[in-house]
């Protein structure tokens, strides 16, 4: 999943470059929503595990 954020925000960049200001936004934000369901499962696996007693 962090790939594809990394992906999508690549595309924002050149998109922004070359001056496709709706397709650098739209890549930006779906990279930035991408990007924070990432964090959450990471978050959510760090718990799950902690509670069962293994570490990181």
């Amino acid at each position: 999943m962090l790939y594809w954020a990394v992906v999508c925000l690549i595309i924002a960049i050149i998109a922004g470059v070359l001056g496709f200001g709706g397709i650098a936004g739209t890549a930006a934000g779906i990279a930035k929503i991408l990007f924070f369901i990432f964090l959450v499962l990471l978050v959510i696996t760090l718990v799950a595990n902690a509670m069962k007693g293994r570490g990181p």
